[in-house]
């Protein structure tokens, strides 16, 4: 069974900052629900797992991750993934293609397309429960990618404000005046 998804959500980041965190594939890996890169391989290889809740059946991939392309002009990441499920009852392939693009000065847009390929159990349940399972995970795959966006953000530096030079000068005159007051009282 074979389940296609193309979405586009909106970044509260510039293109640049979006990029950045794309590129970061084991950052990228945390923000996608029940995925974890479990070892490295070399700059376009990786291992890991995937738990995935599919109806009624919970279900633990395991398997690789190899980057494809990885396009710094283009702000395009190309990458497939295949695993098997821990009882070998399910398998499943991702190819996927994930594109930043930049929307105005402070602000950017993530697309991405794919396709999932399953079979065995995971197949069983169809593209009824499929397309909804795909559909949150990809909602929370947004949710947490932007938060880990507004994570890295510098923070707002506050306005500094210029020296007030009268307002010194007469700070120091009344602190000069009780302090000849106190020595007459005295």
């Amino acid at each position: 069974m074979k389940v296609a998804f193309e979405r586009t959500f909106a970044l509260p980041a510039t293109a640049d900052q979006a990029w950045k965190l794309l590129e970061d594939l084991e950052r990228v890996a945390m923000c996608m629900p029940g995925a974890r890169i479990t070892e490295r391989r070399d700059a376009r290889h990786f291992k890991g797992t995937v738990a995935v809740r599919f109806g009624p059946a919970s279900l633990q991939f395991r398997g690789e991750l190899e980057v494809l392309a990885l396009e710094p002009e283009s702000r395009t990441l190309r990458l497939r993934g295949t695993g098997t499920d821990a009882t070998g009852g399910s398998a499943a392939s991702l190819d996927l293609t994930a594109h930043i693009e930049p929307k105005d000065a402070a602000s950017s847009t993530l697309a991405g397309r794919g396709e999932a390929s399953l079979s065995g159990k995971a197949a069983t349940f169809g593209a009824r429960v499929a397309d909804p399972v795909a559909q949150q995970v990809l909602q929370q795959f947004a949710a947490n990618f932007t938060a880990e966006l507004a994570a890295r953000a510098p923070a707002a530096a506050a306005p500094s404000k210029p020296l007030n030079g009268l307002g010194l000068l007469w700070a120091v005159v009344l602190s000069w005046l009780r302090s000849l007051l106190g020595a007459r009282r005295t």
